[in-house]
């Protein structure tokens, strides 16, 4: 993994073969994006509609656009509609507007938005170039790095997908300050996993930045004077999954690692889609990082003084189901029910799931599992 500084950008790259095969660029600034899409000649921007109508960095973005006259689509981005039929709608604007083999399709968005977007351009005319410009913290830290690309389907997360790497992910904090605290926290939840993977000091700077964040009225005003705090957490969440990517792009072993907590998640999500909760995928991914440290004390995998710390750490309950640091840790489905769910996981082989549990933090380890066991673990 390459780091480097480049006109006040910093840039990590992801390799392949020795190859870089994608590029993250972080910036303070919203107008760096220019740089970045400079050398493109045909350029097609889809941007998340309710982004567009919300958030004042992305009023920049259409400035940036408007400036080189690229057409743009507005998708209404929503679980819902991530699904094979938006991605045929994103495939027939793109044939409307001429774009062809050369195209450069830009998705501005959080992480539904690009996953469909990244599809749609991994399968328009067999593949097109394209890049995403992330706009919550869970697409900044998570969803745009790595090339992985999904729809739902049946009712099912993320069933349909490539994993096709973007030229590059433009990632700037000002995006964030305009986000919802639940939103925020969501993709709080996918970073502070990257540190449980991978610690380097980071987990404890992360909870620490939390806990004030919580305490907080509104994301805009504790961003005020913790931008570069934020994109020093920011980077150091987006070196451990470029680097596990890198040494991992196609998921053959060690790009499992960035599961943790997500089978017990996706389960929940698909239980709460179709029962009608509102639970977002970053809410799932905290529900099942807790889910995988309690199933790692009950495979004594981890002392259970681990398991708690891991608790202490995010801070003592205030209420219900809540840390001091916001997120939330019950899941409102048992696991009985979760287990046929998971069953269809798309990360089943031969009748068992590769869980990833939490020794410590900064040391998991992956383990090999079949749903009944998981059951009577945890039931």
């Amino acid at each position: 993994m390459h780091m480097a500084k480049n006109n006040q950008m910093e840039q990590i790259d992801i390799h392949s073969d020795n190859s870089v095969v994608s590029r993250i660029m972080i910036s303070e600034s919203v107008d760096a994006l220019k740089e970045c899409i400079d050398s493109y000649a045909h350029v097609f921007a889809i941007m998340d509609a309710e982004l567009a109508r919300r958030c004042p960095a992305a009023a920049e973005v259409g400035h940036v656009l408007n400036e080189r006259k690229i057409p743009g689509m507005l998708l209404e981005a929503s679980e819902k509609n991530k699904v094979m039929d938006t991605v045929v709608q994103v495939c027939t604007w793109l044939m409307e507007q001429g774009a062809d083999r050369d195209a450069f399709i830009l998705a501005v968005g959080g992480g539904v938005t690009t996953d469909i977007v990244g599809f749609a351009a991994s399968i328009y005319k067999r593949g097109v170039r394209y890049a995403s410009v992330p706009t919550t913290l869970l697409a900044q830290v998570d969803a745009c790095v790595g090339g992985k690309n999904g729809v739902n389907f049946m009712g099912y997360k993320n069933m349909l997908g490539t994993i096709t790497q973007p030229e590059f992910t433009f990632v700037c904090p000002e995006f964030l300050a305009s986000l919802p605290k639940r939103d925020f926290l969501s993709g709080a939840a996918e970073m502070v996993k990257a540190f449980i993977i991978e610690d380097k000091g980071h987990y404890e700077r992360a909870v620490m930045f939390l806990k004030g964040y919580s305490a907080s009225e509104d994301t805009g005003s504790y961003l005020k004077d913790k931008r570069v705090e934020l994109q020093y957490l920011v980077s150091a969440a987006v070196k451990v999954k470029a680097g596990i990517v890198s040494r991992d792009c196609y998921e053959r072993c060690e790009r499992r690692l960035l599961n943790l907590g997500h089978t017990f998640a996706h389960a929940v999500e698909t239980l709460a889609f179709q029962q009608g909760y509102d639970i977002s995928h970053g809410e799932a991914v905290s529900i099942g990082m807790i889910m995988a440290a309690e199933l790692a004390e009950q495979r004594s995998i981890t002392d259970p003084l681990v398991g708690e710390a891991f608790g202490k750490c995010l801070s003592r309950k205030l209420e219900d189901d809540f840390f001091e640091c916001g997120f939330r840790i019950c899941s409102p489905f048992g696991i009985k029910s979760m287990a046929e769910v998971m069953t269809r996981d798309k990360k089943a082989y031969d009748g068992k799931i590769c869980f990833i549990l939490p020794c410590d933090i900064g040391n998991v380890m992956m383990l090999y599992l079949s749903v009944d066991e998981v059951v009577e673990l945890l039931s």
